[in-house]
């Protein structure tokens, strides 16, 4: 195939940090037209973000390739009527301002979706347009808090852990962009756009499906685990004499290999740890017994021996031990690409794999306002 999935399609992005740039450089990975509204005193917060290079915030650089940037005014009448004169174009506009905040802007869903019945308006916010938290401003760290990621995680008898990614940042921008693509295949059916109304806390109570189930079985408080896994024994991570190895061996199979491995073939006859749910329920008697086992050798000693019995097992990589690892070279993890400003760049390859049409890196991160002249003659042509 030639072209890229999303060639032609026109991306008005009037969003802010993560969650909506998240959604829009995953459109843009995929050759949409990204064309980024931002504030001329300073542009998108993400901007002012440490660690910088060259003057230039890496985390903004990150996640706001493949764009183009116009500095606009929102505040001033003529700028608002650029933005509406560029959504007139746009397939797709995405959004994370409060709810409302657009509405008294003269930017809504009914005025702009009245002007272009083709649009498909995506917003995405802290807790949603409706209910009684619509107007709580949402950041990552208060949604995790708020969708029960944050006191499931953490020591079981510990205070509540934030997970150190932007969990619901980021998930709430792919979800985004999933509802985009969906409401653009709609489109071809119907004939018209449509509204999304995505939110961080539906995305943080989304990813606890063990702890729903739990919930909706037994209608109580599911239980702080730790390192635990509510379902499989044993499934964690495990000290070993040089570092920490992950190990999932709940299977019967793998379980019965296991303790072959350890010298401790007693332990499949033992009824408190025969099958996966008696496991499960003796966790503490169980889990320190295949620790101080797995503490006589080092992690390769043990990962040659899981991978020859199929037990999977893998070792505990840091971030940059990730990316350099022979499996994440293999996979491309890490690409070059070039900026015509500041020459060669290495940057996160897109996380979307199309074979026939593959998402790449096209453009830099933007300047402020570095595609303002341009972006005007284009509306100028239309």
């Amino acid at each position: 195939m030639d072209g890229m999935a999303l060639d032609g399609l026109v991306v008005l992005d009037l969003t802010n940090f993560l969650s909506g740039p998240y959604c829009t450089m995953l459109l843009g990975d995929m050759g949409a037209d990204v064309i980024k509204v931002e504030r001329p005193d300073g542009g998108d917060d993400a901007r002012r973000m440490p660690p910088f290079v060259d003057g230039r915030s890496a985390p903004f650089s990150v996640w706001n390739r493949n764009k183009r940037s116009i500095a606009l005014d929102l505040k001033q009448p003529a700028d608002v009527e650029t933005v509406r004169r560029i959504a007139r174009r746009a397939d797709v506009l995405v959004e994370n301002f409060r709810p409302g905040t657009l509405d008294r802007l003269g930017l809504g869903w009914e005025v702009l979706g009245a002007e272009n019945p083709l649009l498909v308006w995506c917003s995405i916010s802290g807790f949603g347009g409706t209910g009684p938290w619509a107007a709580h401003g949402g950041l990552d760290m208060m949604a995790q808090g708020m969708s029960g990621l944050m006191a499931g995680n953490g020591p079981p008898d510990g205070e509540p852990y934030r997970l150190p990614i932007a969990i619901t940042d980021v998930t709430a921008g792919m979800y985004a962009a999933i509802a985009v693509l969906g409401a653009i295949q709609a489109r071809h059916r119907t004939g018209r756009g449509q509204r999304i109304d995505q939110s961080l806390f539906e995305a943080g109570v989304s990813l606890g499906v063990y702890e729903a189930a739990h919930v909706l079985a037994l209608g109580t408080k599911p239980q702080r685990l730790g390192q635990l896994h509510r379902g499989s024994s044993p499934y964690r991570v495990f000290r070993t004499r040089d570092g920490w190895i992950t190990l999932g061996a709940s299977k019967d199979k793998f379980w019965q290999a296991l303790c072959r491995i350890i010298g401790r073939e007693d332990l499949p006859a033992d009824p408190r740890f025969k099958a996966n749910a008696d496991r499960v329920r003796h966790n503490a008697e169980l889990l320190p017994i295949l620790q101080d086992a797995l503490a006589q050798h080092g992690s390769a000693h043990w990962l040659r021996q899981f991978e020859a019995a199929g037990i999977p097992a893998e070792p505990v990589l840091s971030y940059d031990e990730a990316v350099a690892h022979p499996q994440g070279i293999a996979r491309g993890l890490i690409t070059d690409y070039e900026d015509p400003k500041r020459g060669p760049q290495r940057g996160l390859f897109p996380p979307i794999r199309l074979e026939g049409t593959p998402a790449r890196i096209r453009r830099a991160a933007p300047d402020l306002d570095e595609h303002g002249a341009e972006i005007r003659a284009w509306l100028g042509a239309g």
